[in-house]
């Protein structure tokens, strides 16, 4: 049985939301770079990273970071991301529900001299095996170890969170 978490519309709020905190929370920089992970969490990126700048004059780079989901500590890190040494980062992606491929992933970029780092996710699950937490959440969602939510993206959009 499918149920739908959040259409379109409230994806839509989310994102409006969470640009407008990553402004207030980065006001002051110059440049700031957004790194979504590749799937739905770079769309979801791609999405923040839309309509920041719609909001503010502050300059941004969008990354994709292509981690293996299925063993993040196994495989390297793909991300093209030359140039952004001290600058702010804002990494993104879709369900934070273990916590193995965010904290994969802000282990990648710490090795690097960064001025900050931010994690944002539209789902929190809160099924954490590691020591991380999302800074900006969409929706936190109570669910059990047996279900499932899977965002679904349409046309290069988000569309819809469907727990199973």
């Amino acid at each position: 049985m499918e149920s739908v978490i959040l259409n379109a519309r409230q994806i839509t709020q989310k994102i409006h939301r969470i640009a407008y905190q990553l402004y207030e929370e980065h006001q002051d920089e110059k440049t700031l770079v957004i790194a979504g992970v590749k799937g739905n969490g770079y769309i979801f990126a791609k999405e923040i990273n839309d309509f920041f700048k719609t909001i503010c004059n502050i300059q941004t780079q969008l990354l994709e970071v292509d981690v293996d989901k299925a063993s993040p500590f196994k495989n390297p890190i793909q991300c093209n991301d030359t140039g952004i040494e001290n600058q702010a980062l804002i990494l993104v992606d879709d369900v934070l529900n273990s916590g193995s491929t965010l904290i994969a992933s802000v282990h990648y970029f710490i090795k690097k001299p960064m001025k900050k780092i931010n994690t944002v996710v539209l789902i929190d699950r809160n099924h954490r095996s590691f020591p991380i937490a999302a800074d900006f959440v969409g929706m936190s969602l109570a669910t059990t170890l047996q279900e499932h939510i899977e965002v679904r993206s349409e046309n290069g959009s988000l569309h819809e969170v469907i727990l199973k």
